[in-house]
């Protein structure tokens, strides 16, 4: 775990029926002695299907819960008396913070302003209030948009570019003034575009796939020229829990793969591992296409979409010794596999929701 230290007591782990929360439950249970207390609201893509494997181990405290909904947390907090809690729970797709940004405000900002006060008062109250930990986990897009050069450290300045970004950017304020303001001991994570199993299928690596060996379309935005920085979803969960042991109160800490792709690399890429895992040749739903590639699109780019992120991290390489252990090919290809192996969870998890149709145009 990358050093990390192995403390026995409670986390509270918000939105952690969701992907990177999930994947962040499995690994404290490897990894920790810790009782977790598990909260999440339960939409769309946050589902007791990601859970399905752990909700009965006996560490595992789950609570169907709005991290917005004050009483609730406050209950929470006062049964559970957690040393730590990682809060994990937002709304995280950009394209329907274009369609409908409220929801956006009312989880990323309002929920994490309830949380931060409930935790202030369990900090003052707590006997060993000098030990809780908040951790706040957000995103590299509240940097805004690079060139082509250049990367996101921890000092760049804020620009948010969308009411995604712009929210996650707000509760990353929020959290940095609770410990200016009250000495509440928090830190801060800023990660890049995570990928791996239990994503919801919104997302451009568990669309494509899906998409792929359906034989549907693969719409890319633009000229797919657009840059991520790709960080696998358990070297994420290992860089937190080696923040939250190790991490200097108040910091902030840049989480990133070290993996710049163009989008049509990232296409690309799929096509070419499932042409590998499942033959477009033998795929009846491919008989007309020839190749997956063939089913590559070009549709029209989303509004106020960034051209390029990516991720500076040697302070956490530096202070804490985190080092990304997946490299990009051998994480795709198991990603893939995880997806063809899990095709009922995928028809489970998306069935009455989503469709895999395109979000994000309104404007």
């Amino acid at each position: 775990m990358n050093g990390a230290r192995r403390l026995s007591g409670s986390l509270l782990i918000t939105g952690g029926a969701g992907f990177i929360g999930s994947n962040l439950v499995r690994y404290a249970l490897a990894h920790t002695a810790d009782r977790l207390v598990v909260v999440d609201k339960l939409t769309y893509a946050g589902s007791r299907l990601n859970l399905e494997d752990v909700l009965d181990d006996r560490r595992v405290t789950f609570l169907e819960a709005d991290i917005a909904d004050a009483a609730a947390m406050a209950d929470v907090f006062a049964a559970h008396q957690p040393r730590a809690v990682l809060n994990l729970a937002a709304e995280t797709h950009v394209d329907r913070s274009i369609d409908s940004p409220r929801p956006f405000i009312d989880t990323n900002v309002v929920g994490t302003f309830v949380l931060l006060e409930c935790a202030r008062r369990h900090a003052a109250a707590a006997t060993d209030g000098a030990d809780f930990r908040f951790l706040h986990v957000s995103t590299d897009e509240v940097y805004g948009t690079l060139g082509s050069i250049g990367l996101f450290s921890e000092e760049t300045p804020y620009a948010p570019n969308s009411p995604y970004a712009a929210s996650k950017a707000s509760a990353d304020y929020l959290v940095r003034a609770y410990f200016q303001t009250y000495g509440l001991p928090v830190l801060i994570t800023n990660c890049s575009n995570n990928y791996g199993p239990y994503q919801f299928p919104e997302k451009l690596i568990p669309l494509m796939i899906l998409n792929a060996v359906e034989g549907r379309s693969l719409p890319i935005y633009g000229d797919g020229g657009n840059v991520r920085d790709w960080l696998h979803v358990e070297d994420h969960c290992a860089a937190l829990l080696l923040v939250l042991a190790r991490g200097t109160v108040g910091e902030k800490y840049n989480v990133g793969g070290g993996n710049e792709r163009t989008n049509l690399e990232i296409v690309d890429g799929i096509c070419e591992v499932l042409e590998e895992l499942r033959p477009a040749a033998s795929n009846v739903r491919l008989k007309d296409t020839g190749s997956y590639k063939n089913l590559r699109s070009f549709v029209p780019d989303r509004p106020g979409h960034d051209r390029r992120y990516a991720i500076d991290a040697s302070k956490i390489e530096r202070e804490l010794g985190w080092r990304a252990r997946h490299t990009f090919e051998d994480g795709l290809r198991e990603t893939a596999c995880w997806y063809l192996d899990h095709r009922e969870w995928c028809e489970q998890i998306q069935a009455g929701r989503y469709d895999r149709q395109r979000l994000g145009l309104s404007r």
